[in-house]
């Protein structure tokens, strides 16, 4: 909805990773350059860890548009809680070799290293990508590192790329995973955007839907930005969008610090914060009970304002859609 106010040619901050959105801070960089001399290597496990949303997934949507699709053949698995049984079998499948549901281990082995084998003889290397890794017992590791010992012709049949959260790491370094953690040939943990990164962050991807400055932001549009999301890029576009929301709603074209610091707290009362606690029965009141008092009708009194413009935005919003359902 913002986009069509702001005429723009598509929705800036979607949270669905898209590489067409690729933003080269200097930890994403070099995230990619490890990403790429792991692949030059041509076998073992490349692991990438960073908080949840810090752009893990995203990297990989950007490694695999710069790649020769003729030369690689990518399987992807997200995973939850699985066994080491389940993840295998969503390995293979994931590279189309076919399970009947009951064959055992040994025939999905034998049915994998064929699809390696016929991969290699047409030119294409096997890439298999594991996100979520945090997630993964033991044992379904250890099945990882099982597929990987597979060879053809004496080359490693399949190259993984593991995605974690932080805590992979310390995972990572269970004594019983010695065998795996001697396999990893790159490893890079991808931090959040700097101040100035943030805001390089932000203009990028509304230039990338031809934004030419409607809205304009204020310095400390961008300031405010920075300090509410700690520059972690999924919470800078899940900001973003309800800023430009709250700008079109409201009819302006210029984005203040104040509307970014508003929107914020609105996202954190929409998550149960906020709320007021009840006023208690007065009687005589001492210094400190006065103050408290006035401190509640001030909270009282903000989310009064508050509502109203709720009300505000609600009005403005259906106004918007009757607009949108006319053309």
């Amino acid at each position: 909805m913002y986009e069509k106010y702001y005429n723009l040619s598509g929705i800036p901050f979607q949270l669905t990773p898209d590489s067409r959105f690729f933003f080269g801070s200097s930890g994403h960089s070099r995230a990619i350059a490890h990403l790429v001399y792991g692949l030059a290597q041509e076998e073992g496990f490349i692991v990438v860890t960073g908080e949840v949303g810090a752009g893990k997934t995203t990297l990989v949507e950007q490694l695999w548009s710069q790649l020769d699709r003729h030369s690689y053949v990518m399987a992807r698995i997200v995973t939850t809680r699985v066994s080491g049984d389940d993840l295998l079998r969503l390995a293979v499948a994931n590279f189309g070799v076919p399970d009947d549901g009951g064959a055992d281990k040994a025939t999905l082995l034998r049915r994998f290293e064929r699809m390696a084998r016929d991969q290699r003889a047409a030119g294409r290397r096997c890439l298999l990508v594991v996100d979520e890794v945090q997630n993964l017992p033991t044992a379904a590791l250890e099945e990882l590192r099982m597929l990987s010992n597979i060879t053809v012709d004496g080359r490693a049949s399949v190259q993984t790329i593991l995605l974690g959260q932080p805590q992979f790491r310390a995972t990572l370094a269970n004594p019983d995973l010695e065998q795996l953690r001697q396999r990893v040939l790159a490893s890079y943990h991808l931090g959040p955007l700097t101040e100035a990164e943030t805001r390089a962050y932000i203009e990028h991807r509304l230039k990338r839907v031809g934004w030419s400055g409607d809205p304009c932001w204020e310095d400390a549009a961008f300031t405010y930005m920075y300090r509410y999301t700690d520059g972690i890029p999924r919470r800078v576009n899940t900001l973003c969008s309800r800023v430009l929301l709250y700008g079109a709603i409201e009819q302006s074209h210029t984005i203040s610090g104040t509307m970014v610091e508003t929107t914020a707290n609105e996202l954190n009362q929409d998550l149960g914060a906020g709320l007021a606690p009840p006023q208690p029965a007065a009687v005589s009141m001492s210094p400190l009970a006065m103050s408290n008092n006035d401190a509640l009708v001030r909270r009282v009194e903000a989310l009064e304002q508050t509502s109203a413009r709720q009300d505000r935005v609600f009005r403005r919003l259906m106004d918007l859609l009757s607009a949108v359902a006319e053309r």
